[in-house]
């Protein structure tokens, strides 16, 4: 396994993810405009971001350290899309925004998509180079049916605010979730399958299962 994982992203959801399976992870934040474009798709969005923040850590990174050894970076850009698939459902403003964005969401479907980049630096006669591979990864998930009572504790709990469409798959908000289509992880912030098959074809390496 490579010995270390830059994580352009200062998300603790997918720093656990990483660690759990099996990956030392040191963070680095990128700043990055995240204002869409004019006219750009929530998935052209997701992808373009992911890849701005991997080559922005890599360029920070390369330009303080000398480190020969190969070093895999990753970034990721997570948003939710309402049940219409017009709307991208960001991290509440106020309550009221909260409590608006869940009542929207309330017994229906909607769309998870995680942009994510993986980047590859390598050493080619002491320059850093890289190669890397950008993919969108879409989930479906249904939100079964709330009541305003059950809205009113999940925002006294505190978890919805800052969570992009006001709730979250992995803490209090799962009790809110009827059914999932497609990868769990992407709807935590990072689809590890895809992730982990990303890495393995830049580096052309078997490295999950990692080593017992």
């Amino acid at each position: 396994m490579l010995q270390k994982i830059i994580l352009a992203s200062s998300s603790p959801r997918r720093k656990d993810l990483l660690e759990s399976a099996g990956f030392e992870v040191k963070i680095f934040k990128p700043e990055v405009d995240e204002t869409p474009r004019k006219g750009e798709s929530p998935a052209a969005l997701v992808r373009r971001l992911s890849q701005e923040k991997a080559l922005t850590a890599f360029a920070a990174v390369s330009s303080k350290t000398s480190d020969p050894r190969p070093t895999l970076f990753v970034a990721a850009d997570t948003i939710v899309v309402d049940p219409l698939g017009k709307r991208i459902l960001g991290k509440p403003t106020s309550r009221a925004d909260a409590s608006k964005m869940l009542k929207s969401l309330s017994g229906k479907s909607h769309t998870v998509l995680t942009g994510f980049t993986v980047l590859y630096k390598t050493q080619s006669k002491k320059i850093a180079v890289h190669s890397a591979l950008s993919k969108v990864v879409r989930t479906r998930v249904t939100i079964k049916p709330l009541t305003n009572v059950a809205i009113e504790r999940y925002l006294n709990s505190g978890e919805p605010f800052d969570k992009a469409g006001s709730y979250a798959a992995q803490g209090i908000g799962m009790g809110f979730i009827e059914k999932i289509v497609g990868s769990y992880t992407n709807v935590v912030g990072l689809p590890m399958t895809e992730v982990i098959e990303a890495m393995e074809e830049l580096t052309k390496l078997t490295l999950y299962p990692p080593e017992a």
